[in-house]
């Protein structure tokens, strides 16, 4: 007898960053080197960054006009822990979309501990964490296994809860709002409904400064030129500081770095006359990998827009397009390893985020819940002036570990 019910696993992360002086001193990225990433964890980075450019790539594509904020880390990290659960062709479907490759369900697993490890220890000055948590309906049957890894890799907190109690709901969401210092109060709508048998929870939180810092005296209001041609006043921030730094016929790029340069906000800014969809339109693993690697220190003259907004998607048809269909279809999911008995499939897919970007540093948010049902440069300092749309990822330097990607079409301050 196959048992009706839903899934929903949820991963929320959360950055939070702040302050910095201004200075034109060259920074050691050496500094940050903690130790050497095994082959499978560079081969994890890659694949999470490949899902992450590519997923953003097709939001891109179907919000031409649109702000957008995703945390790659999360969505990987929400669709990682489900993997272990997959079996049959929707393994395979889903392995073919995270980018998997040949790693191996273990080598997989071992390698998101030691990235989560690494992520966690990559700068003194910068505070990053990563929690994890299963709640399951008391009456619900799940296979010994399917916890015993992500307790193991993912140091998952595993609960049986009673989702009929009228505070279950707010047990989940204290969870939360404590993993992420009071930043995200809420993943769980309450009353949880009488089909939701499981919820997969990710937090991230992260705060640190910026290594130069803006001087909120020298922030004025610009004029800020939209895609559509027309302008907006933003509240443009400044400082000239040494950066690593590219301008070739395409765009500018810079790379900010936070505390001591163990975590880093790279903007490319596209050329005046380029389109900012063009150039995202360019970006794939190869291409972001090789623009990395042309950075160059420079002493620029930086001007760039304060911002703060929030971003909601539903994602299911995203990652149908990406390859994960089967995974959203009745009857035909495989998704036994977590239970044997009931035909589960994925049934949404929510991402919601908020990034906050001023002159102490950047804030930023992301919750993403995935519900799953059963059937039954020269001598002169160049200047970079970010005064039309672009976009900017926040990452881990020595992995390269991408944990945030953005475009801004217009920066408000919502």
């Amino acid at each position: 007898m196959k048992i009706k019910s839903i899934l929903t696993l949820s991963i929320l992360s959360l950055a939070c960053l702040s302050g910095c002086e201004q200075t034109t001193k060259s920074h050691d990225d050496d500094s940050c080197l903690k130790r050497d990433l095994t082959v499978a964890e560079v081969k994890i980075t890659e694949s999470d960054n490949k899902f992450g450019l590519k997923l953003f790539k097709e939001i891109s594509k179907n919000q031409t006009d649109s702000n957008i904020f995703i945390s790659p880390l999360s969505v990987t990290m929400a669709l990682g822990m489900t993997f272990n659960g997959a079996a049959g062709e929707t393994q395979t479907a889903m392995r073919n979309t995270l980018e998997y490759g040949d790693l191996s369900i273990d080598e997989i697993n071992q390698s998101y501990a030691g990235l989560i490890d690494l992520l966690t220890s990559a700068d003194s000055k910068v505070k990053f964490q990563i929690a994890n948590s299963i709640w399951y309906r008391n009456t619900f049957s799940v296979l010994a296994n399917f916890i015993n890894v992500n307790k193991t890799y993912f140091d998952a907190k595993v609960s049986s809860l009673d989702f009929d109690q009228s505070d279950a709901a707010d047990i989940i969401n204290s969870w939360v709002n404590e993993k992420t210092n009071g930043k995200i109060t809420e993943i769980v709508t309450k009353p949880i409904s009488s089909e939701m048998v499981m919820y997969l929870i990710n937090a991230i939180y992260f705060k640190g400064n910026w290594t130069y810092e803006f001087d909120k005296d020298h922030t004025t209001d610009e004029p800020f030129y939209l895609s559509s041609g027309g302008t907006t006043i933003c509240k443009m921030m400044s400082h000239k500081c040494n950066h690593p730094y590219l301008q070739n016929e395409q765009f500018q790029a810079i790379d900010l770095a936070y505390g001591d340069a163990g975590f880093s906000m790279t903007i490319f800014l596209p050329a005046v006359g380029s389109n900012v969809n063009t150039l995202i339109e360019s970006l794939d693993n190869n291409s972001w990998n090789d623009w990395l690697s042309q950075l160059d220190t420079a002493e620029v003259s930086l001007y760039m827009p304060k911002f703060k907004t929030t971003y909601i998607l539903g994602m299911k048809d995203i990652l149908s397009t990406l390859g994960m269909e089967i995974a959203f279809a009745p009857g035909q999911a495989d998704f036994s390893k977590i239970n044997a008995d009931a035909d589960l499939y994925i049934t949404e897919v929510m991402h919601k985020t908020f990034v906050d970007v001023n002159e102490e540093g950047t804030e930023a948010a992301a919750v993403t819940s995935v519900g799953v049902g059963t059937t039954s440069v020269g001598p002169v300092s160049p200047t970079m002036r970010i005064d039309r749309p672009f976009v900017f990822a926040i990452r881990e330097r020595q992995s390269g570990t991408i944990l945030f990607i953005g475009k801004i079409m217009e920066p408000v301050i919502e």
